[in-house]
């Protein structure tokens, strides 16, 4: 076998045996070092239960803090020697097992679990990880294996809300990722991109110019009492942009008017005026055989009400047969 398979890092395998057998013993050493500072702790300040009342003039922080400062160590330190201290007990304590790890298995709340736990490292292992230790008691891992372990790790990462947006947005940019969420989950995804109202209006306008979209979203009852909703408040807001502006308004005014006649003459106003205006980006563009289908059938209603609105001013009867009922409401 050629000699760099058999390397780690920069030394051989033997070599590498040996440092870790060397460092075990300096773990050891330090395990040990602070399990006899958390008993000194526990000694200054024994476990109480909840409710206990503090003896002395010294609160338990302020003889920890006190502790620490004397010993050269954080109080956090000292803290957290002292728990994991109080979890295990001097006989359930594992030689060979770190103290990180009986610090991490220490958050096992029943005792016989506890002790159990330490003895038997998980399957396929020879001795505990803290990775291993914080799966045991649903920690986040500091290397991830499994798709939910990752999943956790970016959510822990992403706290940040400008972290998350960019994180999320570069996401959606590839093509594979965003063909893996579900329907449901896409919908949340664009309600949430869509809460600033310019946003929103600018995505509908954008999706409401495809066909199928359009007819999809106006089978909805809501959304097409919405858009109902939005025409009549666009018709009155045009019916005073006539008569603000209309070479005509100033004949209108003059005559004996309704509430109907204003909003009649307001319809084909803003109608022919929408007209005006987007019928003339279809130069040079060719539509597809669903688009010109679709513009047939509307042209066909816009044909039929105009008879109607003829027939009603000149009759005054607004009775409509059964097709073109049908055909108003888009059946």
């Amino acid at each position: 076998m050629p000699e760099e398979i058999d390397k780690v890092g920069s030394v051989s395998q033997s070599r590498y045996e040996q440092i870790v057998a060397e460092l075990r013993q300096v773990v050891e050493q330090q395990t040990q070092g602070s399990f006899t500072i958390g008993d000194r702790a526990l000694e200054i300040e024994p476990v109480r239960a909840r409710g206990g009342i503090a003896d002395g003039e010294w609160t338990v922080r302020q003889s920890l803090v006190r502790l620490a400062e004397d010993i050269g160590l954080t109080f956090s330190t000292v803290k957290n020697a002292r728990w994991t201290a109080s979890r295990w007990p001097k006989e359930h304590r594992q030689a060979g097992v770190s103290f990180t790890i009986h610090r991490v298995l220490g958050r096992i709340e029943d005792e016989e679990d506890r002790f159990a736990a330490i003895k038997t490292p998980p399957a396929g292992k020879k001795r505990w990880t803290p990775d291993e230790a914080k799966r045991r008691v649903g920690w986040t891992v500091d290397n991830p294996e499994s798709p939910q372990e990752k999943v956790t790790a970016i959510h822990h990462l992403a706290r940040d809300e400008e972290v998350a947006a960019t994180v999320t947005t570069d996401f959606l940019k590839r093509p594979q990722v965003a063909a893996k969420v579900s329907a449901e989950n896409k919908v949340r995804v664009v309600e949430e991109f869509t809460r600033d109202e310019s946003v929103a209006a600018s995505a509908a306008t954008s999706l409401l110019r495809r066909p199928d979209v359009a007819f999809k979203a106006m089978s909805d009852d809501t959304a097409r009492f919405q858009v109902n909703h939005a025409q009549n408040e666009r018709h009155r807001q045009a019916r005073e942009d006539f008569e603000d502006t209309s070479p005509v308004a100033p004949a209108v005014r003059h005559i004996d008017r309704t509430v109907e006649f204003l909003d009649l003459v307001t319809a084909c106003h803003s109608f022919v005026a929408a007209a005006g205006r987007t019928v003339p980006g279809l130069r040079d563009r060719q539509l597809s055989d669903d688009e010109r289908t679709i513009v047939h059938e509307n042209v066909a209603r816009v044909r039929a009400t105009l008879d109607w609105i003829e027939t009603a001013v000149d009759t005054g009867k607004v009775d409509m047969d059964d097709e073109l009922a049908r055909m108003l409401k888009g059946e």
